[in-house]
């Protein structure tokens, strides 16, 4: 008498998806996604702000978060400190950006938006809903409801980690 099959474990069924081919594991495809979606939203900022794509995000991140010191602003942009130190020099000599010693550290810096920069900051604002639409406009609500709570999993995991 033939035996079912017997199905894999759940850890041996997860491992299967862990070992897979190079383009089809998550960092590459994370990394594949923004290589697609960068050159737009790079286009997008300079025609519709002026501003180059790490200038357009330094902004959006200044106004979402203000008033941030640079390491502040290098974490929350996701780059580097010697990247947001020249955005945030760039902003602040366009006049986008206000730059004021930091009461709390007497070394460092503390960067807000300008009057012009704020105005700026709800056009690149306008600019980020519209990509994101853009980038995702291929799910459903459903669907981008459970990535995003999976994304904020994930991210928190890998803080901790």
């Amino acid at each position: 008498m033939a035996r079912a099959p017997v199905s894999p474990a759940p850890a041996d069924a997860a491992e299967r998806l862990f070992n897979v081919p190079l383009n089809r594991s998550f960092t590459y495809r994370i990394h594949q996604l923004s290589k697609l979606s960068d050159p737009v939203s790079h286009q997008a900022y300079l025609q519709e702000a002026g501003l180059s794509l790490s200038d357009g995000r330094c902004l959006s991140t200044i106004g979402s978060f203000e008033p941030l010191s640079v390491k502040d602003l290098a974490r929350l942009s996701n780059l580097n400190k010697s990247q947001a130190s020249r955005a945030a020099q760039s902003l602040v000599e366009r006049g986008l950006v206000i730059k004021q010693g930091s009461d709390a550290d007497g070394r460092g810096v503390v960067l807000m938006l300008s009057a012009v920069g704020r105005a700026r900051w709800k056009a690149t604002d306008q600019l980020v809903v519209r990509r994101n639409r853009e980038i995702f406009g291929c799910l459903n609500a459903r669907e981008l409801a459970t990535l995003n709570r999976l994304l904020d999993r994930l991210v928190a995991h890998n803080e901790r980690a």
